[in-house]
């Protein structure tokens, strides 16, 4: 039978992958390596990014090692079992889970799909067929707006202080010593003022590029450095990276750039672009600003659920603080929906009384004229 709508075959299809009345040499190992490459040429022709592509292949075989079966043989107990281990052994978050149950669902939905054939050749070759193994009654429901870890927070402004000597003190150490890598820890002292003072995530700031700061007529006083386009905003599913101009509010942070692109950077001998050359002449990546951040945080001893991206919370909440409009806020972030910048804000109680003040001494006319 022809898979597809009509007399056109979808991306994905069986019939893409396999010959028809051909014998597979290992019939089982083939047809599940056949869904995978159907899988992806499906995802494919809808736009997702081969990085997205490839997490959930790799996924889908973990889950099909740790099952010992083939999809064809999978059932709601295999979901629930990894599930309960992934919690208790795993120590995954509530958000991790219910990713990997997405993308287990999306997955045996496809091959479900009697469009793309999946399932009549299974049942002609192994007499089994595939089915959904997802349900609402074994899957995380996504019931809040937020699913990350609790301890994942803004830093106070006394732990950004701390943070930001610490890694100066770094680049004075190295230095005194004698030794090379003291460009290595201004840089890192450096990416890490970047993430807060334009609240990047941080793909954003691994992607940055010397071209990408430029001037602000309306701020003429940070000359250069007065708006940042980023280019490698997150994507919408199936969408390209979304851009968006962040205007700089922080003057200290102005300088931080300025000093590190006019006079510490060209120390490196950089031939690309890239705003953080590594000693390769290549591009920083994700990871390592994992593990700056985590060393810091580690050697002040601060909690260990703090990661790099409370740097961008901290951004938002340190702003709404000082008396930002939240709509300028939003755009700043690239947030479509101010709820989401609302999830971001981690006040403080002195601003909470700030306002609370504010708002009794309108009520009571304590503030003005009797």
């Amino acid at each position: 039978m022809m898979q597809g709508v009509g007399d056109r075959i979808l991306p994905g299809a069986a019939a893409l992958s396999l010959v028809g009345g051909v014998s597979l040499l290992h019939p089982q190992d083939q047809v599940f390596a056949a869904m995978l490459e159907g899988w992806g040429r499906q995802q494919q022709s809808r736009f997702l990014a081969p990085s997205t592509i490839a997490g959930r292949r790799q996924l889908v075989e973990r889950f099909a090692r740790w099952t010992n079966e083939y999809p064809w043989q999978w059932r709601p107990a295999d979901l629930e079992e990894w599930t309960a281990a992934a919690v208790s052994e795993r120590k995954v978050a509530h958000s991790t889970v219910r990713g990997e149950q997405v993308t287990l669902s999306l997955f045996c939905e496809y091959i479900c799909d009697a469009r793309y054939g999946w399932t009549a050749e299974c049942e002609s070759r192994f007499g089994s067929f595939p089915v959904q193994i997802c349900h609402e009654w074994n899957t995380v429901q996504h019931r809040s707006e937020f699913e990350g870890r609790p301890g994942n927070r803004p830093l106070t402004r006394v732990e950004l202080q701390a943070l930001f000597d610490h890694a100066d003190d770094r680049v004075g150490q190295v230095r005194a010593r004698g030794r090379k890598g003291w460009l290595a820890a201004f840089r890192d002292a450096t990416l890490l003022k970047v993430a807060y003072g334009w609240g990047l995530r941080r793909r954003e700031l691994t992607m940055l590029e010397t071209v990408d700061f430029g001037r602000n007529p309306k701020a003429p006083e940070f000359g250069d450095a007065g708006v940042l386009s980023v280019r490698w905003g997150k994507a919408k599913a199936g969408g390209p990276p979304r851009r968006r101009s962040v205007l700089s509010v922080f003057p200290w942070a102005v300088e931080v750039v300025d000093e590190w692109v006019s006079e510490v950077r060209p120390l490196y001998g950089a031939s690309l672009p890239v705003l953080w050359p590594t000693e390769r002449q290549s591009r920083m990546g994700i990871v390592y600003v994992n593990k700056v951040f985590a060393r810091y945080r580690d050697e002040l001893g601060l909690p260990a659920e703090l990661g790099p991206h409370c740097l961008r919370h901290s951004y938002v909440t340190h702003l709404i603080e000082d008396g930002w409009d939240p709509l300028f806020v939003q755009q700043q972030v690239g947030h479509a929906w101010a709820s989401t910048t609302a999830i971001y804000t981690g006040v403080s109680s002195d601003y909470k009384n700030v306002v609370l003040r504010r708002a009794l001494d309108d009520r009571f006319n304590l503030g003005g004229d009797t």
